[in-house]
């Protein structure tokens, strides 16, 4: 099993290559917000000198995302973008999380409901939220000051700017619901050193913002108390220059060391992982090996080989070819076709709370080729594929 040494130094701001260009278009007027107060009370927004900030505001559900949200988000940052006299735009989140990701529970009901056209709605709308924030023109911050699970790093990290902190808790704990890393999850997490992007997909392990900085997930750490002063500094800022930005980032910034972590070493499959695991640790009666087994088998058997192809593809893929295959992904995972793990997995671990999952197939070796398969597979004719605007706001790798 190897062993990778946490990597010392943050990830560099984009390269001067990926020149914004001109950031300027033609100024259109702001769009027409729901006129539910409710509604744009579920993101608000800050304006500042020549910026703009995005506050995710469902404290009691830890901002989970709905559709509403990715909505609204959507159309702020479409006219952001479009406004000459805002430089950079700016997200973070209220109460104790920046986002814990999508909201389960609500797709869970809807589902429960029938009404799985809602759900639909739901990634269709994130995932070309995803891709907007991955395409953007103008510099983005995202502050990462807590709670940050799922799409809430879909969200944030296609971003230019990533600021964690002391309080920061990243994961995606999707296997254990049935489910899968989704909202651009498959483009970061292959890209992340050696296996670690395939260890935390299947583990769900968490990475605290010290770690992050040491795998270039995220640009810069500060401790929380700092926040303030940072927020100040931006706020004040004339500027749509990434440097700028940067060097006030930096300003007061951390510096962190991270302590080394065990990850996954490369096996073809999942069957192959969890010996080498077992194997190991009946030799060396290595804790962490105990544990990352006791992670992966509380996971759905279905969704681990699902979600280990899904991060090796993406490997290979631009952002918008990986949110395509994820929307697949997720449409198979909702109809309840191949399997109802989404709803079990929810169901056991934010509904009822047992944590006793029925999972089908209750083995990896009943899950067969043929099943994970169905979830890459493009969709019938009846359904409508995830279309992105590749034409005019250019995806890269």
């Amino acid at each position: 099993m190897q062993r990778l040494k946490a990597l010392a130094t943050a990830r560099k701001w984009w390269s001067q290559s990926q020149s914004l260009g001109s950031l300027s278009r033609p100024f259109s007027a702001q769009p027409n917000y729901d006129p539910h107060s409710d509604l744009q009370n579920l993101v608000l927004v800050e304006g500042r000198a020549k910026s703009r900030a995005a506050i995710l505001n469902r404290p009691s559900s830890l901002n989970a995302l709905d559709t509403a949200m990715a909505a609204r988000l959507k159309r702020l940052y479409e006219s952001w973008e479009e406004n000459p006299d805002i430089g950079f735009v700016l997200m973070k989140g209220s109460g104790r999380a920046f986002c814990s990701g999508g909201d389960a529970v609500s797709l869970y009901h809807l589902l429960n409901e029938g009404n799985i056209e809602e759900c639909k709605k739901f990634f269709e709308t994130l995932y070309k939220f995803v891709y907007l924030q991955g395409t953007y023109l103008k510099p983005h911050v995202a502050i990462l000051d807590g709670i940050t699970m799922g799409a809430g790093a879909g969200i944030s990290f296609p971003g230019m700017f990533s600021l964690v902190t002391d309080k920061t808790a990243f994961s995606h704990p999707e296997v254990q619901l049935g489910f899968h890393p989704d909202a651009g999850a498959s483009f970061y997490l292959s890209r992340l050193p050696g296996y670690l992007g395939e260890y935390l997909a299947l583990t769900g392990d968490k990475l605290n913002g010290a770690e992050m900085i040491a795998c270039r997930l995220a640009t810069h750490y500060a401790l929380s108390e700092r926040l303030a002063w940072i927020e100040e500094r931006l706020s004040n800022l004339h500027t749509d220059d990434p440097s700028v930005i940067e060097t006030s980032l930096a300003q007061y910034g951390d510096i962190v060391y991270p302590e080394k972590r065990s990850v996954l070493s490369s096996h073809d499959t999942v069957e192959e992982i969890f010996d080498a695991l077992e194997k190991e640790a009946s030799e060396s009666h290595d804790e962490w090996c105990k544990i990352t087994l006791k992670k992966l088998r509380e996971a759905s058997p279905l969704s681990l080989k699902v979600t280990l192809q899904s991060i090796r593809e993406g490997r290979f893929q631009s952002l918008d070819q990986c949110l395509v295959r994820e929307y697949r992904v997720s449409v198979t995972s909702i109809s309840k076709e191949i399997s109802n793990d989404f709803c079990e997995g929810v169901r056991t671990r934010l509904v009822d709370k047992d944590f006793a999952p029925k999972w089908e197939p209750p083995s990896l070796a009943e899950v067969s080729k043929d099943m994970v398969d169905c979830y890459f597979s493009p969709l019938p004719e009846v359904e409508s594929e995830l279309e992105l605007p590749t034409a005019s706001r250019e995806p890269y790798m």
